[in-house]
């Protein structure tokens, strides 16, 4: 039997405020978390979207390219950086759309967010059969709106047997 070729698509900001915007924050040790999205999902490619660059987050960049991730940064108009959140839903949905539009090769969707921006999208792609799962970085900041998914679409990050294999040490 083949293995599959998935993408995964990461809310970047989402899965940030997800694990340290919390009671007990914790990191993400980046290159665990790529190896576990191609272990456990079968993730080719891995897209992590960003609001916009900022050059004090260079560090993070840089790691994040080197555990394998594709970065992809938001437009922006330059008077406009700084004064909002970096959305990236729309990005996300455009580029998900585009891929299935283009017929590129890949089997499923993974999605890492807890949004429910992405809920319209979610179930299109469980209609088609291109959807795997959506990841919540913290299952209290789930949207209610997947409340009606069945179980077999979504887990958590936050769960230990997930977050002792992606979790920073030190």
């Amino acid at each position: 039997m083949q293995k599959e070729k998935n993408y995964v698509f990461i809310d970047g900001q989402n899965l940030h405020m997800g694990v340290t915007n919390i009671e007990n924050p914790w990191k993400i040790d980046f290159k665990k978390f790529r190896i576990f999205l191609k272990d456990k999902y079968h993730a080719s490619i891995v897209y992590y979207f960003l609001g916009c660059v900022f050059e004090e987050k260079r560090d993070l960049y840089t790691k994040l390219q080197e555990a394998g991730f594709v970065l992809v940064f938001r437009e922006h108009n330059a008077a406009m950086i700084g004064k909002k959140k970096g959305n990236v839903d729309a990005d996300i949905v455009f580029s998900v759309m585009k891929k299935l539009y283009k017929n590129e090769e890949f089997d499923k969707i993974i999605l890492v967010s807890g949004d429910g921006d992405y809920k319209r999208m979610v179930d299109f792609l469980i209609e088609e059969n291109r959807f795997k799962k959506v990841l919540f970085p913290n299952k209290k900041f789930a949207s209610s709106l997947y409340k009606k998914l069945g179980s077999e679409y979504f887990d958590c990050l936050d769960k230990d047997h997930i977050k002792t294999k992606i979790i920073k040490i030190g």
